[in-house]
């Protein structure tokens, strides 16, 4: 009896969903368990009766935390009850067009051909934003990938968008380094402090010194001999287009620094850039761990311990961190919503422009 030819390589990549994943994680060795687990997520996710249930058992997970929140909320105070209703709507649209700063950003590091739509992007981020109040660090940009994938008209593929969120992580990184560094000089912040922002600078300026130096080396005899290093090489960022996605990206935390800065004053702490800076790389140093509980959860106790180190009190440190933090998530949230609203609508155009 002859034996079925197996498939050639290119052809089980193409197949195989979680390869294609693997392929720019190489050093990251997955078990078989694992494997099983995500090809049968993907099943379900490609049938139609699976989207159905997956969309049903998301809605229903939506409607239950609305309803816990709602009965939470109902018997203790608002986490921004106490603020100035005008403060606090000027932070909010701040950290919308710190979003919009983040997607355009984040757009920059694909090719032309491959590059999502800017509001794919943002939604993709405001994902992440609702995705980590429940599930730990990193699930975060498996929700990008997700959204982003899933939009209408995305022309890049799961690798790409893997690659392109390590890059967007260094620039992050790298656009950090001078607040980081400036909050660090400040005359009040004490010396356990300023060690912890010493090292988001170095972090920092050996991102920037990275992503200098990643399109040599892609470009390199040594790493065009292999098959990732051919694939990698015409999709490494160019000096050009890196410095493009450094000042969105910076232009992105210095707006989400003037909206902590307006979030603190309101909220009874006090209008102060350098805490306001000091607060912002608490939270941004905490998301970069690999794990963790709960993201959300993870950076509101990086900003507490960051308010309790400036001589707030524990309490008012931890009322302020959840109120921010859930600001943040608000506009995530929005953001999304947004998006699926104008996705939408877009899909009800054609019907509506055909005649009865």
């Amino acid at each position: 009896m002859n034996a079925t030819p197996s498939p050639p390589p290119a052809e089980r990549l193409q197949r195989d969903p979680l390869a294609a994943i693997a392929v720019p994680l190489a050093p990251i060795v997955l078990e078989g368990r694992y494997r099983v687990l995500v090809g049968a997520l993907w099943r379900l996710g490609r049938s139609q009766r699976g989207q159905w249930v997956l969309a049903a058992g998301s809605g229903a997970v939506v409607v239950v935390l609305a309803l816990l929140a709602a009965r939470h909320f109902a018997t203790t105070s608002w986490p921004l009850a106490s603020g100035n209703p005008g403060l606090l709507t000027a932070a909010g649209l701040l950290l919308l067009l710190a979003q919009g700063l983040k997607a355009y950003g984040w757009g920059r590091l694909f090719r032309p051909e491959e590059r999502p739509k800017a509001l794919a992007l943002a939604a993709g981020n405001g994902g992440a934003a609702l995705i980590g109040v429940v599930l730990p660090g990193r699930f975060d940009d498996a929700m990008r990938v997700a959204v982003v994938r899933r939009y209408p008209g995305c022309p890049a593929g799961v690798r790409v968008l893997c690659l392109s969120l390590v890059m967007l992580g260094l620039i992050d990184s790298a656009a950090l380094a001078p607040l980081a560094f400036a909050a660090a000089l400040f005359p009040g912040a004490g010396m356990g402090v300023r060690a912890g922002l010493a090292v988001v600078a170095a972090a920092g300026v050996a991102a920037a010194a990275v992503i200098l130096a990643l399109p040599r080396l892609a470009a390199s005899g040594r790493a065009l001999r292999f098959r990732l290093g051919r694939w990698l090489s015409p999709r490494t960022t160019s000096r050009r287009a890196a410095s493009q996605a450094w000042v969105l990206v910076s232009a992105c935390w210095l707006v989400r620094a003037v909206a902590l800065f307006l979030l603190l004053g309101t909220l009874g702490v006090g209008f102060s850039f350098p805490l306001a800076l000091l607060f912002l790389c608490a939270g941004a140093a905490a998301a970069a761990l690999p794990i963790g509980p709960a993201g959300a959860a993870t950076q509101i106790g990086a900003n507490a311990a960051a308010l309790v180190a400036s001589g707030v009190g524990a309490s008012q440190a931890l009322a302020v961190s959840v109120s921010v933090g859930a600001l943040g998530v608000f506009s995530g949230g929005a953001i999304l919503l947004f998006a699926l609203a104008w996705r939408t609508g877009l899909s009800l155009l054609p019907t509506r422009a055909v005649p009865s």
